[in-house]
């Protein structure tokens, strides 16, 4: 049963209480670190080892200082959350820098190489907006819980709907849905943003998997062909 089914059935002195596990937005960190290690040497920048453990550990201190997201829980570690997504999306595009120059620059790669090279870093850029989107959308989970849909970002299809209405509130993968609907079409779907600071971050997220696709992976595919 998702978060948001269970808010259903709360009243407002209930809401106070409620909080959302962190561990789905954990799993999706700890794939956007395991995709990032599995990157060809030349899309790496530093040494390897640095952004992967500099990711697991505000992974694991997340995890022991707020396994869960509620309206009381400590601004250290929202910033703490923020700057996780901002190391994962800065080490995402400078990988794809490094791939478009080396493409640009007449490297030499099989076709199998370049695909899945696109592959982790499109995956890598719907997990991070996902995380984006879930940490920013209505001040945070924390004040999300005790104030939604006050402050909203994004329009939601239930949030138009008579039977949820102000009663549903959405959960990490509802936010994961909207990273990854935006990425295969390139805009939003069912889900609008409303605010600017929305509006472009699905445009940035837009933007890198179009470069993604439409040259990375179509020049795979033109190698293999």
């Amino acid at each position: 049963m998702s978060l948001g089914n269970r808010f259903r059935s709360a009243g407002e002195g209930t809401r106070q209480r409620m909080r959302e596990p962190r561990w789905w937005a954990s799993l999706a960190a700890a794939g956007a670190i395991a995709l990032y290690v599995l990157l060809p040497e030349k899309l790496v920048i530093g040494p390897r080892w640095l952004v992967p453990v500099l990711e697991g550990g505000l992974l694991v201190s997340l995890l022991a200082v707020s396994p869960y997201r509620h309206g009381n829980e400590p601004k250290f570690a929202r910033w703490l959350s923020i700057g996780q997504c901002a190391l994962v999306s800065l080490a995402n595009t400078v990988a794809l820098v490094l791939l478009l120059r080396f493409l640009l620059q007449g490297g030499k790669a099989t076709g199998v190489q370049l695909i899945f090279s696109a592959i982790q870093i499109w995956l890598t850029n719907v997990l991070v907006f996902g995380l984006w989107y879930w940490e920013l959308d209505a001040g945070g989970p924390g004040q999300r819980i005790n104030e939604f849909p006050k402050g909203a970002e994004f329009l939601f299809p239930q949030m138009t709907s008579h039977d949820l209405g102000a009663n549903w509130l959405p959960s990490f993968v509802d936010y994961l849905y909207v990273s990854f609907t935006n990425s295969t079409a390139f805009s939003p779907t069912d889900t609008m943003p409303l605010s600017v600071e929305a509006k472009l971050l699905m445009a940035g997220q837009a933007l890198v998997a179009l470069i993604t696709v439409a040259l990375v992976a179509a020049r795979a595919v033109n190698i293999l062909a």
